[in-house]
């Protein structure tokens, strides 16, 4: 048996030396109706190929094009702008905050490297300003 600190893990071989057992501790959550295995607290993380967020990105893209249509006076306000697109007004805005995330959080999320327990809902709660403390709140070790 090996025993790290951030896992166990227990191996076994059968009596006529054929078959081989290897038992590790994960975990298991279930996020938009598929399963994922988070690897144990302390250890490597466990992912195959990165996979784009398709909720993250389309909100990120939505939030850059909706702060360049304000921007260039397109619509005047966030209220005619959310009108316009048939979003609610509070909606748009916690959208546009996404423009404000660190850039490296944002290659992240674009390239499908983020951590796989970002999600969109810690994205649009209110975030501190300085990418630091973004790192910190929305980057946390699995």
């Amino acid at each position: 048996m090996t025993t790290t600190a951030a896992q166990t893990t227990k191996t076994s071989v059968s009596k006529d030396g054929q078959t081989a057992t290897v038992s590790i501790a994960v975990a298991f959550l279930q996020r938009r109706g598929r399963k994922q295995i988070l690897s144990p607290p302390g250890a490597a993380p466990w992912s195959a190929a990165p996979r784009v967020d398709t909720a993250l990105v389309k909100a990120v893209v939505r939030a850059h094009r909706w702060r360049q249509m304000l921007e260039s006076g397109e619509y005047a306000s966030s209220a005619e702008l959310a009108k316009a697109e048939k979003v609610n007004d509070s909606y748009l805005s916690r959208i546009l905050r996404l423009t404000l995330i660190a850039p490296d959080i944002l290659e992240a999320i674009l390239s499908g490297r983020q951590p796989s327990t970002l999600q969109l809902d810690d994205l649009l709660k209110p975030l501190p300003a300085a990418w630091s403390q973004q790192h910190s709140q929305l980057i946390r070790p699995q």
